[in-house]
């Protein structure tokens, strides 16, 4: 349908049209009722348009929602892996500036137990020495004390008690006859160059037995060093 208006006087008339009326789906659907073949193929094409804009609004809210997740997820693993990172590289900062301080503790602990040991040793060495001072002041007063440990002795030897001799050092040897002549007449005391001061031996016909004080004194000493060790 179109209308001649008359914009102006001297002016040429121009047709105007209106534009086509949209119609509603009601008047569609009555328009396609005597046509079953159209109606379908209006509702497919309906149906699939609103597949298509369904899944376009699924896949785009899908791939926002993805990647929001994503990126949330990427964050966290990258803090965790950031914290992880930095605590090696802390440690190996850590263990490389401790290690001269290592070395230093070592040769600490080294140097201490160089000192206790040697300590422990002049410890023992001194004991000795002091012990055998004391033992010779002791028998240079009491020498007849060797003549109780002879006596010891042959209470524990084996086998009969006969052809008795107790071997001295020569000095106490006369000493003991100055000082105790009755207890020296009663044992047959043999002088032996060959045994220095304060070492006994006492023989018999099936035995022999060393009673110094030397050797009493060693193990005694061997005792005292290993009780020592043993607490070190």
């Amino acid at each position: 349908m179109s209308i001649k208006i008359i914009k102006g006087e001297g002016r040429a008339w121009r047709p105007f049209r209106f534009p086509p009326r949209v119609r509603s789906a009601a008047e569609m659907a009555d328009s396609m009722a005597g046509d079953p073949a159209a109606l379908q193929r209006a509702v497919a094409d309906g149906f699939q348009e609103g597949i298509d804009k369904g899944y376009e609004q699924g896949l785009e809210q899908g791939r926002e929602a993805g990647h929001r997740e994503g990126f949330e997820r990427g964050l966290e693993d990258g803090k965790a892996i950031g914290r992880e990172e930095g605590r090696a590289l802390g440690r190996q900062a850590f263990d490389q500036a401790a290690r001269p301080l290592d070395q230093l503790v070592e040769q600490v602990e080294r140097f201490r137990r160089d000192f206790e040991q040697a300590r422990r040793e002049q410890l023992l060495e001194l004991v000795q020495k002091v012990s055998k001072q004391v033992i010779r002041c002791e028998l240079t007063l009491h020498p007849t004390q060797l003549l109780t440990l002879a006596e010891e002795a042959l209470a524990a030897m084996p086998g009969d008690q006969e052809d008795v001799r107790i071997l001295l050092n020569p000095e106490e040897c006369t000493r003991i006859k100055e000082l105790a002549p009755e207890r020296a007449a009663a044992w047959r005391l043999i002088p032996d160059e060959k045994l220095a001061l304060g070492e006994c031996r006492v023989v018999t016909a099936q035995a022999e037995a060393d009673i110094g004080c030397q050797q009493r004194l060693d193990s005694c000493m061997d005792t005292l060093a290993d009780h020592i060790r043993a607490e070190a």
